[in-house]
């Protein structure tokens, strides 16, 4: 037999052998990791249900139908990135705080054009005052402490390609005057901001939310880690027992979600409540 003819360390019949074992053992990994893939979609889809059925906050506080068709109106403008249950289950919060008498103010930090900051003040008495955080204009770039999904959204905002709540919306953060434009809407909605005590206070949150005042409700919507650890620092203190903090961005931003545990991960004067929104409540005294 010539160098040639002769077989290497392993025969063909052996490599052969060892292809099929090696082929069985993908086919098994594969099976494996269909059966994975459809148990997460399972939990995935059951958890999407629990977050809509804890939607309803607070069931003994309906939105009445008057107030129903007017939260319907602010969608129809395309106001607010929330849905009409997401809509209704603020607005029952702000409900629950004025029949609990619970003292302090509302706050709303981060309010885009408006639609969530006009249903807040729609449900409220119209002598408790509400104020209303936002630059008003392009969001502020976000941190280290964000994620690559928060990086990929900012990059999308600032090369001018994002879009507004409809297809053919311009995206609020690139309009001149969208104070005014956010002032207006209140007016047009039934709220105007002097009369119902609604205060558009426009700026950075770490120049802007200062002072002492007891909150008894708040709607957060940072979108990022700094922005959102700012609104917790300077609001959740002043939070009075029985408060509480909804969280709009948890599960969509991970920025936000970052800060939200951090903040919370050794403060039991807080009861964080994992629904369709984040909701922390101080406990009483």
């Amino acid at each position: 037999m010539t160098d040639e003819q002769t077989p290497g360390p392993e025969s063909t019949p052996d490599l052969r052998t060892r292809l099929q074992r090696t082929r069985r053992r993908l086919a098994r990994a594969e099976q494996r990791l269909e059966a994975r893939t459809a148990q997460l979609e399972k939990v995935q889809a059951e958890l999407e249900r629990l977050r809509t059925f804890t939607l309803d906050v607070f069931p003994d506080h309906p939105v009445p139908p008057g107030l129903t068709a007017r939260l319907t109106a602010i969608r129809d403008e395309h106001l607010t990135f929330l849905t009409g249950e997401q809509l209704g289950s603020l607005v029952t919060c702000v409900l629950e705080t004025e029949a609990s008498g619970r003292e302090g103010i509302l706050v709303e930090a981060g309010t885009a054009q408006g639609g969530s900051a006009i249903a807040m003040a729609l449900a409220k008495d119209p002598s408790r005052p509400l104020k209303v955080y936002d630059v008003f204009g392009m969001i502020p770039p976000p941190s280290e402490a964000d994620g690559p999904d928060v990086l990929q959204r900012y990059e999308k905002i600032t090369a001018g390609k994002a879009r507004g709540l409809a297809e053919d919306q311009e995206y609020y953060g690139y309009r001149d005057d969208l104070l005014g434009e956010v002032a207006a809407s209140f007016a047009r909605h039934g709220v105007p901001t002097e009369e119902h005590r609604v205060a558009l206070v426009q700026g950075l949150f770490q120049d802007t939310i200062t002072g002492d005042e007891p909150i008894a409700l708040a709607h957060v919507d940072g979108d990022w880690y700094e922005s959102t650890m700012t609104c917790l620092t300077r609001l959740a203190p002043r939070l009075v027992p029985g408060g509480r903090i909804v969280v709009d961005d948890y599960y969509t931003w991970s920025g936000c979600r970052t800060a939200v545990d951090e903040y919370f991960a050794d403060r039991p004067e807080f009861r964080v409540e994992m629904r369709a929104k984040v909701h922390v409540i101080r406990r009483p005294s």
